[in-house]
């Protein structure tokens, strides 16, 4: 027969999910009176839940001898129970150094792995650690103090992977009466009192106040307000996957977006989404198009962090308020470029961080290839700036009717003269493409082509006698065009090196 403890935490696991019959709980223990109590807890339930217990325990080696007496506490705890201890050493406070983290970081990120082996290796199943109720209201109030969104409302997370929370909805009061009516020990580490650490303010003073002279149920009013952040995370989380997989245009470690399809995700009636914008003074959608923003902002640096809401605001001024051309760099060299009425997210090369977000690139990357046309077959220029290979292949005219599709692309070989130079695009050039009666800058070209700006310095074009005659994805010059009577055409073609 359990005591009323025992089925709240009980309750709690089975409503969650959180342990399935033939699960091996790996429980965490450091030795403080949370995690004893939940050990023994465990003990109590694991005939109902079909579950085998071990113990883990993680020495992070801060204090000094006092570390080396914790590990002792819970080997002999988990022997009084013939239960399996698992120990793990870690410097945490070299690991802080050599990462530059601070050691509250370091802790967690190493104990964390070391639950993470021990389900990578087939040890166990699940870690159970030891956060209370009261673990729950200070995280949320920390969150608050130092400035979060409703992400940070949601605190801790039941589950996370391999690793859950039993106790998350029990006071940290009643596992002590629990243990005291057991006749266990337990020990107590000082440094969760050190009031220099947020957290350790919070406790000791912050929620003593708000229980007393505020609201007696501060506590669990503060878990229900993680719950209901956590189950609205659930459903943006769904939202936003599906906006990403629908418009989301991954490409060569770029990722894309229309800034339409960013700015208003889902489909909305015109008037309703105008008249919103109107009386609100902001986009309708905008908790989606931010979400969405973090999400394209995950899926090239690997994770969120260090991505704030300034961030986020800068993104939305790109889509919104620059030209194309324009570009931001965000935290951990991500680069978002505005093109025309698209976003791209990529990894910020070595050329593009610190150069001005607009205007024309410098000419470093200025190329210029001599060509000597074969009578027959082609004349191949490698060019190593531009990672492309371009063949000026000579063929009879006119082509095949299989070729027709040819027909408007070729130049004249007989009109073309020397020297024939294959080069980069430079400020003033223009020609009068076929069909056109007047020359046209390739600026205006690029324009209307909508070729980015930063790709315009390395734009290939081809020039005879001075003359431009051809360059990359627009029509040849009129004069040099291959049309009726032409004997011997040149097509030209790209492919990468």
């Amino acid at each position: 027969m359990h005591n009323h403890l025992e089925q709240a935490v009980l309750s709690t696991i089975r409503q969650s999910r959180m342990l399935r019959a033939g699960d091996r709980v790996g429980a965490a223990v450091s030795g403080g009176a949370d995690s004893v109590a939940l050990v023994r807890l465990l003990e109590s339930l694991r005939g109902e839940l079909g579950v085998t217990l071990c113990v883990a325990h993680f020495d992070h080696l801060l204090r000094g001898a006092e570390s080396g007496a914790d590990a002792e506490f819970v080997r002999k705890l988990a022997g009084q129970s013939e239960l399996e201890f698992i120990l793990q050493r870690e410097d945490v406070r070299a690991a802080a150094s050599e990462h530059g983290w601070n050691l509250e970081d370091a802790a967690r990120r190493l104990r964390y792995a070391f639950f993470k082996h021990l389900v990578d290796e087939g040890r166990v199943t699940r870690v159970a650690v030891a956060h209370t109720a009261d673990d729950q209201a200070e995280t949320v109030l920390a969150h608050m103090i130092r400035g979060t969104g409703p992400t940070g409302l949601a605190g801790i997370y039941p589950i996370v992977g391999a690793v859950v929370r039993p106790l998350i909805e029990t006071r940290r009061q009643d596992l002590r009466e629990y243990l005291n009516a057991r006749g266990e020990t337990w020990r107590e580490d000082a440094t969760n009192r050190d009031q220099t650490r947020l957290r350790a303010r919070i406790r000791e003073q912050l929620m003593p106040v708000l229980e007393r002279d505020f609201s007696p149920g501060i506590v669990g009013h503060l878990g229900d307000l993680a719950r209901f952040a956590r189950e609205e995370e659930v459903f943006w989380a769904t939202i936003v996957e599906d906006r990403f997989r629908s418009s989301a245009r991954p490409s060569a470690g770029r990722v894309r977006i229309d800034i339409r399809n960013l700015l208003s995700p889902l489909p909305l009636r015109s008037a309703e989404a105008d008249a919103e914008k109107n009386a609100e003074g902001s986009l309708p959608l905008r908790a989606l198009t931010e979400r969405l923003i973090r999400r394209f902002y995950e899926e090239v640096h690997g994770d969120r962090r260090g991505l704030g809401g300034r961030h986020v605001e800068q993104v939305i001024h790109l889509a919104t308020e620059s030209a194309s051309g324009h570009r931001i760099e965000l935290p951990g060299g991500i680069m978002v470029e505005r093109v025309f009425n698209e976003l791209i997210f990529s990894h910020a090369s070595a050329k593009t961080r610190g150069v001005p977000s607009s205007g024309t690139r410098a000419q470093q990357d200025a190329y210029q290839y001599v060509v000597s046309l074969p009578h027959r077959g082609a004349a191949t220029v490698s060019i190593p700036e531009l990672g492309s290979c371009f063949r000026l292949k000579v063929i009879d005219w006119p082509v095949a009717q299989r070729d027709t599709k040819r027909d408007g692309e070729a130049l004249d070989a007989d009109l073309l003269r020397t020297p024939l130079i294959l080069r980069n695009w430079r400020p003033g050039d223009a020609y009068r493409p076929r069909g056109r009666r007047q020359p046209r800058k390739l600026k205006q070209m690029f324009l209307a082509g909508r070729v980015p700006s930063r790709e315009r310095a390395r734009w290939p074009v081809l020039e005879c006698g001075g003359r431009v005659v051809w360059a990359r994805g627009m029509p040849p010059a009129e004069e040099f065009c291959a049309r009726e009577g032409t004997q011997v055409g040149v097509v030209i073609e790209e492919d990468r090196l």
